[in-house]
């Protein structure tokens, strides 16, 4: 529900995989990343940990690169002859680094440990439909010696502690898999 009269400032523009991202001050504070605020979902407070910046010019033909200098790609647009990567690869990359972290934290919650082995293959569709493009998903996670019905329980319990799948959940669709 917006709040009357409150203002909005433009604190910073940021441009990642093909996505805008606007971040804006109330005028009831400054937007920092040490401030104490209430979470998308107002069920508690959040304090900002990380911010991750990228400065990206020319869209699917250009190049990205984080402000630490850490990340520096090309990026080309699927299926081009292109020599960079593809914001669908890098969204892949995030999200599948990110949930193999939450299957961790899973496991750890029942004392039990994700094998060094562990693996997985995250696949990202750009789709065309009647709403314009949308993304979809699929994370095939490998748990090697871990019974499927317990590597599927961690999954599923991954995927509501994973912050890439908070983000995604009721906005692409995705599946997940015990490969």
């Amino acid at each position: 529900m917006p709040i009357e009269n409150e203002r909005l400032t433009l604190v910073s523009a940021h441009y990642w995989a093909g996505l805008a991202t606007l971040i804006f001050s109330s005028s009831r504070g400054p937007l920092d990343p040490g401030r104490r605020s209430s979470n998308q979902q107002g069920v508690s407070e959040c304090r900002v940990i990380y911010t991750g910046t990228t400065n990206t010019i020319g869209g699917r033909d250009g190049a990205s690169r984080s402000s630490d200098g850490r990340l520096d790609v090309k990026l080309s647009p699927p299926g081009s002859a292109g020599s960079g990567t593809n914001p669908e690869q890098l969204f892949a990359a995030g999200w599948s680094a990110c949930f193999l972290g939450a299957i961790g934290r899973a496991a750890a919650e029942r004392q039990l440990r994700v094998p060094a082995d562990a693996a997985i293959n995250t696949e990202i569709d750009l789709v065309s439909n009647d709403d314009g493009y949308v993304l979809q998903a699929r994370l095939n996670v490998r748990l090697p010696g871990i019974a499927a019905d317990l590597a599927k329980s961690l999954i599923e319990s991954a995927h509501q502690l994973c912050p890439y799948s908070k983000a995604t959940r009721g906005n692409i669709a995705v599946e997940l898999n015990v490969a």
